[in-house]
């Protein structure tokens, strides 16, 4: 069950930043931002039952309750970036904030960050 949620996890992320390009440089379109709020829903949930998994093998998982908290940041980054194109908004500090974050969570996610 748990390379189940792996799986489906590890591969919403790379659909997500997929889907982000997508919607920033075809904003006028919505078909690839509902698609990529779908894959938020995938991401979240099967991160939820990963940590929901670990926890009751006798573990806790206390840095990828951290990881998930960067990575609902990063979901909100994410949405900014796409709002803020849709205005014709500069988006400049926001890219920062998302490739910072989506390196800090790729880390975290393929333990080369560890505590």
């Amino acid at each position: 069950m748990y390379n189940i949620f792996y799986q489906s996890h590890a591969g919403s992320w790379a659909v997500l930043v997929l889907l982000l390009f997508v919607s920033f440089f075809a904003y006028k379109q919505n078909i690839s931002l509902m698609i990529q709020r779908l894959f938020y829903l995938i991401m979240i949930i099967s991160g939820a039952g990963m940590i929901v998994l670990q926890f009751t093998m006798g573990s806790f998982p206390l840095l990828y309750i951290f990881k998930g908290i960067i990575a609902i940041a990063l979901i909100g980054v994410m949405e900014m970036i796409v709002g803020r194109r849709k205005r014709s908004e500069s988006t400049k500090t926001h890219w920062i904030a998302f490739a910072v974050l989506l390196l800090i969570v790729l880390l975290i996610g393929y333990d080369v960050i560890s505590f």
